[in-house]
């Protein structure tokens, strides 16, 4: 759980760039690999990841990270972009507006209270969970895998 504003900024903004390395190794023509028919996608997970971030930060009582109008997930392009801007929003509404014990502040979150630095730190593994499917998801289509936490195959040959 996260108890400080700048403990939350420094972390997102790491996971963020994490994030947005994966995010830059998608194709359009690859968007629809998944592991087996039925599973979830290569575009299907980039976007969702993209899309829960206003989930989250609306369940944190953050007011100015709004779902994009339009669903952009048919592009890797568009999933780039919609990412960027909504995990900058995020950053930007907590950097100017929040104080540290906002993060001690109760929210309900899923039928239970908790503090919202709590519901943050369940964004971030969330993000951090479907971050890891797409590696893998990565690697079945061909495409480079960036490192996350650690260098990949294509990390030790450069």
């Amino acid at each position: 759980m996260f108890r400080t504003k700048e403990d939350f900024l420094q972390e997102w903004s790491s996971e963020k760039e994490l994030t947005m390395n994966v995010l830059h190794s998608l194709t359009d023509e690859t968007l629809g690999q998944s592991v087996v028919a039925g599973h979830s996608t290569l575009g299907w997970l980039g976007w969702h990841v993209t899309t829960t971030i206003p989930f989250f930060a609306s369940a944190a009582g953050l007011k100015k990270v709004e779902r994009p109008s339009s669903n952009a997930s048919t592009h890797a392009k568009g999933i780039v972009e919609a990412y960027d801007k909504l995990s900058s929003d995020l950053l930007n509404e907590i950097k100017d507006e929040w104080t540290d014990e906002d993060f001690s502040e109760m929210v309900d979150f899923f039928g239970s209270s908790n503090p919202k630095g709590y519901v943050l730190r369940m964004l971030l593994s969330h993000q951090g969970h479907h971050r890891g499917q797409m590696t893998v998801l990565l690697r079945q289509a061909g495409l480079p895998v960036p490192g996350v936490y650690g260098p990949t195959i294509e990390d030790k040959q450069k």
